[in-house]
């Protein structure tokens, strides 16, 4: 007798749905179709001479260590070459504090192992990244949504949602994803102080926080945090874990991401990580460690900050030319998305299948809502990706979707009449 699957599936499967950007992305392999869909970055700005320099040198010189199982810590080099990295930003951090993950999805998915029990509360802004939404998810979490607005999380309407007790913030304080938004430094110092005052930690996600086109670099919530607390100026205390990624500044098929935490934290998440891959692949970890040394990764990130700025101002233009004055969009200052607020009445689902028909794709704004009826205020919204499209695409791709956009109101203006 054959196996009935459905059946024997974990209670935990029962919720879960697919990740409507995965989806989209298999939509948008028509050629003819322009996406805005994917956060992807720009492949023409993918180092490949560099990566390919760096695998013979590695297989040449390292191949022994570099094909063979590491430590589930990751490669010490590479945690090193991080943790001198980021105390630019005013992190202070050695190695012993960082761990590398598969992607900083399955940074994700390890605080979600590490985190939740079914039925916690977690506190995230409104919208939010839907890939954490997925992550939490599975571990059962319950959502207390805060809305934002072009300053970030709305650290007024705070106090009553940390009443509740969550177990903890899932925040993206730099050019937020989906949109684009940045936490402005007094609500910074407000959502920390907020944090200590409840004793709700914060887990400080920011994949975007190289690439920053205008303005000044603001201080994370994690050295803000210890600031806040007088510590030592090491890592051992604090409310805050901070995530971060090579996806964005050397390339997403590395799959590549990091977590920087107390080493209490850090062993928890070793011991968790031990049980679903064992480590990340040491070959991926030593190639990214040969490619960004020698101040090649800053370099870089220079090379990536003007292209997409250039493209990002190319759509801010476009919006700005074909787009009804009733249409709003955010400014982001830095990362890969801008988000589109619709005139009441307009469904971001039913435009979405519009611009398909004119070769045109976005997500729709609703996905990136955990529930509690905030998905009705999320049909209002979509968010574009302006990194992965060349300038004369995304001229294009928002002439056609200002078409879709003009065509239901028009819909909508018939039907009201």
């Amino acid at each position: 007798m054959s196996t009935t699957w459905k059946s024997r599936y974990a209670l935990r499967t029962k919720e879960l749905k697919s990740s409507a950007i995965r989806e989209l992305l298999k939509i948008t392999q028509n050629p003819e179709v322009i996406s805005f869909a994917g956060g992807l970055p720009a492949p023409d700005v993918f180092p490949i001479a560099r990566f390919q320099e760096a695998c013979r040198r590695v297989l040449e010189l390292n191949g022994h260590q570099a094909l063979q199982y590491g430590a589930s810590e990751g490669y010490e080099p590479l945690r090193e070459m991080i943790a001198r990295h980021i105390a630019r930003y005013g992190i202070k951090a050695k190695a012993e504090n960082v761990l590398i993950t598969s992607g900083s999805q399955q940074a994700l998915d390890l605080i979600g192992k590490l985190l939740i029990n079914p039925g916690d509360r977690v506190l995230v802004e409104a919208p939010t990244y839907l890939g954490a939404l997925q992550a939490f998810s599975v571990y059962g979490a319950q959502y207390v949504s805060v809305p934002s607005d072009d300053d970030g999380l709305r650290t007024e309407e705070l106090e009553e949602p940390l009443r509740s007790g969550p177990k903890f913030m899932y925040v993206l304080p730099n050019f937020q994803n989906p949109g684009g938004t940045t936490l402005s430094e007094g609500r910074r110092h407000q959502l920390v102080l907020l944090a200590d005052k409840y004793g709700i930690p914060i887990i400080e996600d920011d994949p975007y926080g190289q690439l920053r086109y205008e303005g000044e670099h603001l201080p994370p919530l994690v050295v803000i945090d210890r600031e806040n607390l007088r510590g030592d100026g090491g890592y051992s205390i604090g409310n805050v874990i901070y995530l971060s990624t090579f996806s964005k500044t050397l390339a997403p098929g590395l799959r590549l991401g990091w977590i920087v935490a107390p080493t209490d934290v850090i062993t928890k998440l070793v011991q968790l990580k031990q049980g679903t891959d064992l480590h990340t692949s040491t070959f991926v970890q030593v190639i990214a460690y040969e490619v960004a040394k020698d101040n090649f990764l800053d370099e870089h990130v220079k090379l990536i900050r003007k292209v997409y700025r250039d493209r990002r101002d190319v759509m801010l233009e476009a919006l700005k030319k074909y787009f009804p004055p009733d249409v709003t969009w955010t400014h982001p200052q830095g990362g890969l998305f801008l988000w589109v607020t619709l005139p009441e009445g307009m469904d971001c689902n039913k435009l979405f299948q519009a611009a398909l028909k004119e070769n045109v794709a976005f997500v729709p704004g609703d996905c990136f809502y955990a529930g509690n009826g905030d998905t009705k205020e999320g049909c209002r919204h979509l968010r574009l990706n302006f990194s992965y499209g060349q300038p004369e695409q995304i001229r294009e791709g928002i002439r056609r979707l200002s078409q879709a956009v003009k065509q239901q109101k028009h819909e909508l203006h018939v039907v009201h009449a």
